[in-house]
């Protein structure tokens, strides 16, 4: 018996060899890295309407995580032109709200929502990630009542961030290896309630 072989023994388990399968399908951030640059900037507008930031974030890829292209989403929106700045909130919709609202409070929001456009020139941002349902309203509410007291340079840079964190909540929607699916262009309306809508590519 040559002296690498071990003999048959009784209750002697015999481990199968390991295959190799057939490596799963890309996750949704390769699938993004591997897009064509004019996909991925689609795709990037859909998250900030800033053809710019869309330009930088392509141009960038590959990343190597989640977590390094938030960081150049970051980076790339904190250096938004005015002019790009009141694009990107040109292509904002306002705040969804949970189903069950009652009527007296879409009055008194619609009524802040007009007198927010009236002061600033563009819709009311404001991002809801993490937010519970029953806990949105009063976060749009207290935002806007806090927000109308701003001039327009106070209110910019506020706008500006809520911009930034409704990027970083769409990428990650999009790109994370918990997404649906790896659909590089999404659909416009918010799959859930509480999560930040999209502005049309």
């Amino acid at each position: 018996m040559p002296a690498h072989r071990l003999p048959d023994l009784p209750g002697r388990f015999v481990i199968p060899g390991q295959s190799r399968g057939r490596p799963g399908p890309p996750s949704p951030l390769e699938h993004f890295n591997a897009a064509p640059a004019e996909e991925a900037r689609r795709t990037l507008l859909t998250c900030l309407d800033s053809p710019h930031w869309a330009l930088l974030m392509a141009g960038h890829r590959p990343y190597p995580d989640l977590t390094s292209l938030l960081a150049a989403s970051d980076e790339a929106a904190y250096d938004l032109t005015a002019a790009e700045l009141a694009r990107a909130l040109t292509a904002e919709a306002l705040p969804a709200l949970p189903a069950d609202t009652y009527a007296a409070a879409h009055t008194a929001l619609n009524a802040a929502y007009a007198a927010y456009e009236a002061k600033f020139g563009h819709v009311f941002v404001i991002c809801l990630d993490g937010l519970k349902p029953d806990a949105v309203l009063d976060h749009v509410l207290e935002g806007i009542r806090s927000r109308l007291a701003n001039d327009p340079e106070e209110e910019r840079p506020v706008a500006a961030e809520e911009l930034r964190r409704l990027a970083r909540g769409r990428l990650t929607a999009l790109l994370s290896d918990g997404a649906a699916d790896h659909r590089l262009s999404p659909p416009d309306e918010p799959d859930n309630q509480g999560e930040c809508p999209r502005p049309s590519a």
